[in-house]
């Protein structure tokens, strides 16, 4: 009986008293439970993965549907843009044309009144250079008798 012998019989005693303690049940029953854990936690995450390609794809149609909606909002406002500048220049254009005509009015006006000036200017001086005339050629009976005429004529038109 040498120390191999111990040495067996002592390893034999062992792999008995593990046998006998169940030692190989409970490593295999804690194995099959780390082997449900991980089925389990592996469940979970191709859940989860999927839960997240699902929000995924939500989130997606959702941006694209704002995109679409913000392209429909810039449209708007440029077309609103546009119809805002059409009206402003329209607006503008009948402005200056009512400044125009209201310019050419005035215008005229001026035109008529510097020609009534001119007119009555002319008036003026054709009547000062008749009275002129009048005085060198006439006396005073042929005043007298003009001046009397004139004021018949003038009450006669009058009545």
């Amino acid at each position: 009986m040498d120390a191999s012998f111990f040495a067996l019989v002592a390893l034999v005693l062992f792999f008995v008293l593990l046998a006998y303690l169940k030692v190989p049940g409970m490593m295999a029953k804690a194995l099959d439970e780390r082997a449900d854990k991980i089925r389990d936690e592996l469940a979970e995450a191709k859940r989860l993965r999927e839960e997240a390609q699902h929000l995924l794809a939500e989130y997606q149609r959702k941006r694209k549907e704002a995109e679409a909606e913000a392209a429909a909002i810039v449209a708007a406002a440029e077309r609103e843009a546009a119809a805002l500048t059409a009206e402003a220049k329209q607006k503008t254009e009948e402005f200056v044309a009512r400044r125009n005509a209201l310019s050419e009015q005035k215008i005229k006006q001026a035109e008529t009144e510097a020609v009534n000036a001119v007119r009555a200017a002319a008036v003026d001086l054709a009547i000062a250079a008749a009275e002129k005339v009048l005085a060198k050629k006439t006396d005073d009976a042929v005043q007298q008798a003009l001046f009397k005429s004139s004021v018949g004529e003038v009450k006669s038109r009058l009545n």
